[in-house]
């Protein structure tokens, strides 16, 4: 498991969140992508992104947040297909890169 970080980089002890990510079956032709993380601006436009560039078609998104704590259900597909193992894992590590890495502002560089 990892912490999710904040807009600085860093949360208190108090604020620390772990990360989520879970993918099941959701009948022959679909997967469900259950994802829970901190929120942050631009964060589910980001994730979509990481999915497109696997070919990891989004069907369907379910959309929650409670205070920090973005709670995401994306209904996904591959070539008309659920997921196998290999590609939710691909998929796994990916987000799970991208949401490891601290917030860095554009103005920055």
């Amino acid at each position: 498991e990892k912490t999710a970080l904040g807009q600085l980089g860093y949360l208190p002890k108090s604020h620390l969140l772990t990360t989520h990510i879970h993918v099941k079956d959701d009948g022959p032709a679909r997967s469900l992508l259950y994802i829970e993380t901190f929120d942050r601006p631009g964060l589910l436009l980001e994730m979509i992104k990481i999915m497109a560039d696997i070919n990891v078609n989004v069907e369907s998104v379910e959309i929650e947040t409670e205070g920090l704590v973005a709670k995401d259900k994306f209904h996904v597909s591959y070539r008309g297909q659920a997921l196998n193992n290999s590609l939710s894992q691909v998929l796994t590590n990916c987000l799970r890169y991208y949401l490891r890495r601290p917030e860095t502002d554009e103005d920055s560089y």
